[in-house]
């Protein structure tokens, strides 16, 4: 297939085969080595590159980034910060004056990220680098770089305008098409932000033949609020939920903010975190808990389900051949959901355990209760027994360590290297108990120190 886009400010069209990395473009077509291979899965950060659309600059992954993503659009690679006649970013003055590089193999994915990230204006510095990974510096330099950078105009260079270009068949425009052409072609991949896909071709080494890519269906990216209900569209990205998120379930966005990386936010969609059914998806147990309805489609034939039904076993879902996910849609409120997410390190890490809890309390009493678990079976589950302890109840402490200690019958979970069965276990009764006292209004940040 031929696709364009703007490298560095020039256009190119190039034939390419449909899972080609830009990764490995860049570095063995291209010739342009700034551009680092470090883990290859979307984690590290060496490989960050800016890409530029109608919506504006983002930081991503080449590694897990395919060819035809860039369709259209615009692409800067550290060798594209610095600006005509080698005039350099702000960026890279400040970190070569912080002292910000040392190996220096992390410093062009921290640079991209950096620059875009002030382009963007952002002031965020912890969040927007938590996705590049140093294992010299230290972050302290890093950050006082960005600091520096603060409030400095952005170079003109870095205001790319993306070509014009044709319609690419592999990437259709609307959900209508994309129905039509899932229907004709069941045995396809569909391709949105490749955060998972992209390890099926770079670490399994999977040949994939029908793709189709859905990051032109601009129809699957909406969200629509109305007074009872929010309607979110599968091509929804992490990054471009969790501003809705952040003013209506604080504590569903704070999980999100430490889902994956930045560069990992702007391309994961909640669609691909639904349909690829794992048991460690960080969405799916805060969407149970919120009693949230899934919308499949499979031509023109639509069909409604509760999400906690989607997940039947391990690596089964309920979904037909040439059925895909077209939204979710979740109530408009939900004052008492809490999500905890567990991982071994806080941020950009995957959960051991994520825990989502909706009780509603009436006059002192358990009237309803949702509680769902990612990391603690095969599938993201709702944890009946517990909820079934808790209903009718008095909202006592006495209550959760009844109901805590009923996790057993809900979850025989596995031990693996993120954490034992059993500590598993401890942890949901624990995220249980955290619950009870969030709710009663006390402090229990894991970030923060109480006597």
């Amino acid at each position: 297939m031929t696709v364009t886009f703007s490298l560095n400010g020039e256009t190119v069209s190039i034939e390419a085969a449909p899972t080609v990395t830009l990764l490995d473009w860049l570095r063995e077509t291209r010739g342009l080595k700034g551009t680092k291979e470090g883990c290859n899965e979307g984690d590290c950060g060496a490989c960050t590159v800016m890409v530029t659309d109608d919506r504006g600059a983002r930081a991503l992954n080449a590694c897990i980034l395919f060819l035809p993503q860039l369709h259209g659009k615009a692409l800067r690679t550290v060798e594209g910060i610095a600006g005509p006649g080698g005039s350099l970013h702000p960026a890279q003055v400040a970190m070569v004056e912080a002292h910000g590089s040392q190996c220096g193999f992390c410093t062009p994915g921290f640079i991209v990220s950096m620059a875009t990230a002030h382009l963007n204006g952002r002031t965020d510095h912890d969040d927007a680098l938590a996705g590049n990974l140093c294992r010299c510096t230290g972050y302290a330099p890093i950050v006082r770089a960005a600091e520096a950078i603060e409030g400095i105009a952005a170079p003109d260079w870095m205001r790319d305008t993306p070509p014009g270009v044709d319609v690419l068949p592999e990437a259709p425009e609307t959900a209508d098409a994309l129905a039509a052409w899932y229907e004709a072609n069941p045995d396809g991949t569909l391709i949105a932000g490749a955060t998972d896909v992209g390890l099926w071709v770079t670490k399994q080494f999977r040949d994939l033949d029908k793709v189709a890519f859905l990051h032109r269906c601009r129809d699957l990216q909406r969200i629509e609020t109305g007074s009872d209900e929010i309607r979110i569209g599968a091509g929804v990205t992490m990054a471009a939920l969790l501003p809705m998120l952040r003013g209506r379930y604080p504590s569903y966005a704070e999980m999100v903010r430490r889902y994956g990386s930045d560069q990992v936010r702007q391309a994961a969609t909640i669609g691909g975190n639904i349909a690829n059914g794992s048991p460690i998806g960080d969405n799916p147990p805060a969407l149970i808990a919120l009693g949230a309805t899934l919308h499949l489609r499979k031509g023109d034939t639509r069909r409604d389900l509760p999400l906690e039904d989607f997940f039947l076993d391990y690596g089964k879902q309920d979904r037909a051949p040439g059925e895909f996910v077209e939204a979710v849609t979740i109530p408009a409120e939900a004052p008492s959901l809490r999500v905890y997410k567990l991982s071994k390190r806080f941020d950009q890490d995957i959960s051991a355990v994520c825990g989502a809890f909706n009780v509603t309390v009436e006059d002192g009493a358990v009237t309803s209760a949702r509680i769902a678990f990612g990391g603690m079976a095969g599938i993201p589950k709702r944890a009946a027994s517990v909820e079934a302890a808790l209903l009718g109840q008095p909202w006592t402490a006495e209550t959760i360590v009844a109901a805590a200690a009923k996790m057993g019958e809900d979850f025989t979970p596995l031990s693996d290297m993120r954490a034992s069965a059993d500590y598993r276990l401890k942890t949901a009764g624990n995220m249980l108990r955290r619950y009870f006292r969030d709710l009663s209004g006390e402090t229990v940040s894991v970030l923060e120190v109480a006597p």
